[in-house]
This record gives C-alpha cells, sequence and structure tokens, in this order.
C-alpha cells in the first residue's frame, strides 16, 4: 500500500485534537497539506476513515481501528529509538481509578528494590484500554473487564470490597456498612472506570444514575450532595476527600483487580511485573 510514516502520524494527530486545524498546528504543516496527506492514506488504503462536514469530524470504524494502530506503530518506533540510544526504557503501568491503593507504594518500593535496572513509571489514564491499544502504556491496572476483542491478555491478581461514597454529615454515615437498598432511592454518579453500574441493583429497584468523565468530577458531585456513588475499596486510599465518606458495601460481590497487557508485549519486563504484582498482592481462596 505504501503507507508511510508521515501518513500515519497525520492519523494520530487529527484523532488527538478532532480538528484539521488543531492537527496542522501540532505537526506544523498547512491544512491543505495535511489534507492531501490524509486524502493520500485513504486512497492507498482503500477506505474512508474520517467523515467530514463544514461543521464536524469524525473518524470512522476502520479510521478509529487504523488511529489507535497507528499510535502504537509510532510508539514503539520512537521506544525502539530511544532503547537504541539509552538502553531499556521504563516499563509504564497504567490505571484508571486506583492503583492498588494502599499496596502502591510497597509494590513500587520492592519492584525498585529488585529491578533497579528497570524503573516503572505509573500513569493515570480515563481509558487504560485505548492507552493499551495505542501504545502509551505497557500494562494496565483495571477493575473492569475489558472489551471483547480487545486484543489483551488478562490475569486476575485480587479482589477488594465495594464501598459506598457518602456525603460528609449524610445519615448513612453513622451505621458501620450500608446496603444497596439504602443507595436506591439516591442518585448514584457513575464512572466508567469506577468498577460501578446500574446493574449492581435489582430489576425494578435501580436508582437514578448519571455519568461523569473522571475522579475529580466524581468526588465533586458526592461532596456536594448531589449523589452517592459505589466505587472499589482501593479508592478510600487514593482519593481521600474531606466531604466524602466511604463505608462498606454489605450485599454486593467484590471486584476483581486485574492485570492486563498487549498479547505482544511492549516491554520485556511485562511478566517480571506480574509475577512481583503477585508476590505482593493478597492471596485469593
Amino acid at each position: 500500500m505504501n503507507v508511510e510514516l508521515r501518513h500515519l502520524r497525520a492519523l494520530a494527530a487529527i484523532g488527538d485534537e478532532g480538528t484539521i486545524t488543531g492537527a496542522a498546528a501540532v505537526l506544523h504543516v498547512s491544512q491543505p497539506a495535511l489534507s492531501r496527506t490524509l486524502e493520500q492514506l485513504e486512497s492507498r488504503v482503500g477506505v474512508r476513515l474520517v467523515d467530514r462536514t463544514t461543521r464536524t469530524l469524525s473518524l470512522t470504524d476502520a479510521g478509529q481501528q487504523l488511529y489507535e494502530r497507528a499510535h502504537l506503530i509510532l510508539r514503539q518506533l520512537d521506544d525502539a529509538l530511544t532503547e537504541a540510544a539509552a538502553g531499556v526504557r521504563p516499563l509504564r503501568i497504567g490505571f484508571a481509578w486506583a492503583a492498588l491503593g494502599d499496596l502502591t507504594v510497597p509494590l513500587l518500593r520492592t519492584w525498585r528494590e529488585a529491578h533497579p535496572g528497570t524503573p516503572v513509571q505509573v500513569y493515570r489514564r480515563d481509558d487504560p484500554e485505548a492507552a493499551l491499544r495505542r501504545g502509551e502504556i505497557d500494562a494496565a491496572l483495571l477493575r473492569t473487564s475489558p472489551a471483547p476483542g480487545a486484543g489483551l491478555e488478562v490475569r486476575p491478581l485480587y479482589r477488594e470490597r465495594r464501598m459506598a461514597a457518602v456525603p460528609d454529615g449524610d445519615p448513612l454515615v453513622t451505621r458501620p456498612s450500608v446496603r444497596l437498598a439504602d443507595l436506591a432511592d439516591r442518585s448514584v454518579v457513575l464512572c466508567a472506570t469506577a468498577a460501578t453500574t446500574a446493574e449492581l441493583w435489582p430489576e425494578g429497584r435501580r436508582p437514578h444514575t448519571f455519568e461523569v468523565a473522571n475522579v475529580d468530577e466524581w468526588l465533586t458531585v458526592i461532596a456536594t450532595g448531589e449523589a452517592v456513588g459505589v466505587t472499589a475499596e482501593a479508592t478510600e486510599q487514593s482519593h481521600p476527600h474531606p466531604g466524602v465518606r466511604y463505608l462498606p458495601l454489605a450485599d454486593v460481590p467484590p471486584v476483581t483487580v486485574r492485570m492486563a497487557w498487549p498479547r505482544t508485549p511492549t516491554h520485556p519486563a511485562t511478566l517480571t511485573f506480574l509475577g512481583h504484582l503477585r508476590s505482593v498482592t493478597p492471596a485469593q481462596p
């Protein structure tokens, strides 16, 4: 197909910026030149990659797939050049909400002691699965199941309790634990990475729910009394908030914490890190 790196860089920038104007500025090229590069790529691939009108731009399904692969290819090239010049790069671990709660610092400290030549860098990503597909991180700690066909290897690590998050001063804070029924008449704020869905409640008793984009918005909505939340136990450790109290949920199953990585690992220490994770996380029955 004679696709060149400049074609992939063009599509990656267009997908990142959402406009031809923004992508052209990032790449330091003119808008007409970038449009021609995109047209060349679509011609060589043989499918439309971007739907454009005078007001909007969006990637097609094929464009979204190639956009993620383009990021992965470009990231792998950058990594290869970096490693050629400076040796093995750090292992990049991503998470969406809470890494491993109070286990995070011991995990990283013991890894540094055991593997001083392979540093670990930790990144928070709103969508760690997409970050894996784009090659931004080498592995992710997840509390939700990856989408089918995501091309990822996944291993369970351990389980942790679910917690209710309520405003400080709420009548529920006097209880040692709460049940889903105690929250059913409230508004419940959801976040895609918080391991919470309306399906936790039985049909016919599901509360009013609404979504926010990230943990900071989630905490603010709860602290101001607009809603309550449900999350995993590590959130209490990773995201303490003066206006939010965390209470154990007594009648829901625990959350499974998993590690996921591409089927072809992007870092040679990926499986070694998995073994280290298993050595510091709680043994499961």
